[in-house]
């Protein structure tokens, strides 16, 4: 019998693509990227890359919600920008969800994001530790 289970949620994007919004293995959850799409309407949301960052960590933490977690519990956080100059203005908005002890995390510059957004994030948490 396997320990792993999928999770999912209608109040986070479906899926859009061969993957799941995230997937629980023991007590750790591997959350999948998420963009800043509007789950009701899957559509990006409108505005700049402060916009686009709240949205993406909404999404991450109804994800993490439907896994019996929390944005607290997130150990690692990989966040991808197709503009490094945003940098900082990820960093306010990851503030607004995140407190001290921040998680791990890597920021990366990438070239292109799908629907072409600005940011994503994916993340890894441990329930329960």
């Amino acid at each position: 019998m396997s320990n792993r289970s999928v999770i999912h949620t209608e109040k986070a994007p479906a899926a859009i693509g061969p993957y799941s919004q995230a997937v629980k293995a023991g007590n750790t959850v591997y959350l999948s990227g998420q963009i800043p799409l509007d789950p009701a309407t899957m559509e990006l949301v409108e505005g700049d890359v402060e916009a686009q960052a709240r949205q993406v960590f909404t999404n991450l933490e109804q994800v993490c919600k439907a896994a019996g977690g929390s944005l607290s519990e997130i150990v690692k956080l990989n966040i991808y920008m197709t503009d490094l100059s945003n940098f900082g203005k990820v960093n306010t908005v990851m503030q607004e969800f995140f407190s001290e002890p921040f998680p791990a995390r890597a920021a990366v510059g990438i070239s292109e994001l799908p629907k072409g957004s600005l940011v994503e994030a994916e993340g890894v948490m441990v329930i329960g530790d």
